[in-house]
Order: structure tokens, then sequence, then C-alpha cells
């Protein structure tokens, strides 16, 4: 069991699962959510990421082993699916159920959030609508933060849409490393259709827009928006180059990271400014 805890904490994709997570926490920071609250808005997305990661290892498993991912805890035997795939639905158990509490509003965009994510790892992220998983189900989590309030509230129109944009560039950049791995499985999501150089150019794209709507949307801008978004600029425009140059590797999804920090930072600096 020892052993077991820390493949199970590994097949959850910590990296996203966390960074996803800080977002939300950063964002209720911002919109004054009281502490408790903030715990558990930290906790249900914590569960919602994990159930994700899991559903998508234990899902993925006969295409992680036709393309010889022993970095997979299903591909090396340190799992089993039955394991991950209990994981999986008890952590989307305790996501949906712990966000109860913070009302019924925040509980109804939160599942539509969840099933964004499942749906894509059940089937979507095959199909032209893999975008659209990413970009509805990151456009749910202002709305997840704001519904969370004590007298809840829509999250912003130019909010939801920069969140939105920012899911969109995180698709394609996590999408762009393995596009040989999925030609070989047979996936075949907007970014494989396109190829990697059309998706680095809708990344750098989705990051414009967003900065554009962080910066100009609140109808406040001042100096640490515009630095912020001129940040922002240049990382889109990195990005860009380097999957036209088939240099990406997996450094891309990192820069969309760095460039979500910048933005979701704006973000709760906006405060009240986030409520529609």
């Amino acid at each position: 069991m020892s052993g077991t805890l820390p493949e199970l904490l590994r097949a959850t994709h910590p990296g996203p699962s966390v960074a996803v997570t800080a977002v939300g926490v950063v964002l209720g920071v911002g919109v004054g959510l009281e502490p408790w609250r903030l715990v558990l808005l930290g906790a249900a997305l914590l569960a919602h990421q994990f159930s994700v990661g899991w559903s998508n290892d234990w899902l993925d498993a006969d295409r992680d082993r036709a393309v010889g991912r022993t970095d997979k805890p299903l591909v090396s035997g340190a799992l089993t699916v039955p394991m991950v795939r209990t994981a999986a639905f008890v952590a989307l158990a305790f996501a949906v159920l712990i966000t109860i509490a913070l009302g019924w509003g925040a509980t109804a965009a939160h599942v539509v959030f969840i099933a964004c994510g499942w749906g894509y790892n059940l089937g979507l992220k095959s199909t032209p609508l893999s975008l659209g998983a990413y970009a509805v189900g990151f456009a749910c989590l202002p709305l997840v933060v704001t519904l969370a309030l004590p007298v809840p509230a829509l999250a912003a129109p130019w909010a939801v849409g920069a969140a939105a944009l920012l899911g969109a560039a995180a698709h394609f950049a996590n999408a762009l490393p393995d596009l040989d791995d999925d030609e070989a499985t047979h996936v075949r999501g907007l970014p494989q259709l396109i190829g990697a150089r059309w998706s680095g150019a809708l990344i750098g794209v989705a990051l414009l827009a967003a900065a554009a709507l962080v910066l100009f949307g609140s109808g406040s801008v001042d100096a640490v928006r515009a630095i912020g978004a001129a940040i922002v600029a240049v990382v889109a425009v990195v990005c860009s180059v380097l999957a036209a140059t088939s240099r990406a590797g997996r450094v891309l999804f990192p820069l969309i990271l760095v460039a979500a920090v910048i933005l979701v930072a704006l973000l709760a600096f906006s405060g009240s400014r986030l409520l529609a």
C-alpha cells in the first residue's frame, strides 16, 4: 500500500490538478469568499480534477499501452484498472457532494465543468468537439466561484470568456506533445486534425484574446493590467513560434500556466468587477 498511494497520486495528473484548484481558490479570494467557503471550494475542485485525471488514465490505458507509455502507472503495472476506476468515481462523488454546501448554483456550474472533463475522456477527445469540452469546462470555473458567494451571483461575461479562452489554449498545448501517439491510436480531436502549426497559432490567438478581455473587460485599464497583458502577449507569441518550428516539446503547457497565473492574478485583482 505504501507504494500504491504515490502511484495513485501520480495518476491524478497532479500538475494540472493543482493548477486548476489554485486558480479557483485565487479567484475565490478575489471575490471575497469566506475562509470556510474557500476550503470547500478548493477541496471540491481538487476532487474534481483527481476524478478527471484518474478517469483519463483508466479510459486511456489500452492506448497508453499501445504506444509504450511506461511512465503511466497503469501501463507499468503499478496500478490496476479497477483500482483507478474506483478512485475516479469516489473522487467524482466527493467533488459534487462537497460543492452542494456552497449552494445549488455553484453545484450546477461545477457539475457542468466535471461533465466536460469526463466527456472529453469518454470520447470527445477523438472528435472535433474536443475544443468545446475544454472551453466550456473552463468557462464554468469563474461561475462556480461567484455562485459560491453567500449571495450567489453570475460571473461577468468578460471573465467567463477569458476563462474559456485559457481552456482552449490549454487544450492545444496539452495535445501538441502527444500528436504522434494520438495518430497511432486514432485520436482525431481538433488539434490532431489541424496539426501542430495551426494549433500553435490558435494558442497564441486564444491567449491574446484572453489578455484583451482581462485588460479591457472590467472597464478599468491601469499600469498593472497593461504590464500583465503585455507579458501574456509575449508568451502567446513564443508559444506560436515554438509550435510553428516544431520545438514545442512539453514546454508549451508550462508556458500556458505562466500566462494563466498572470491572467488569474489580474482577474482576482478585479474583485467585485468579476461579478455580472
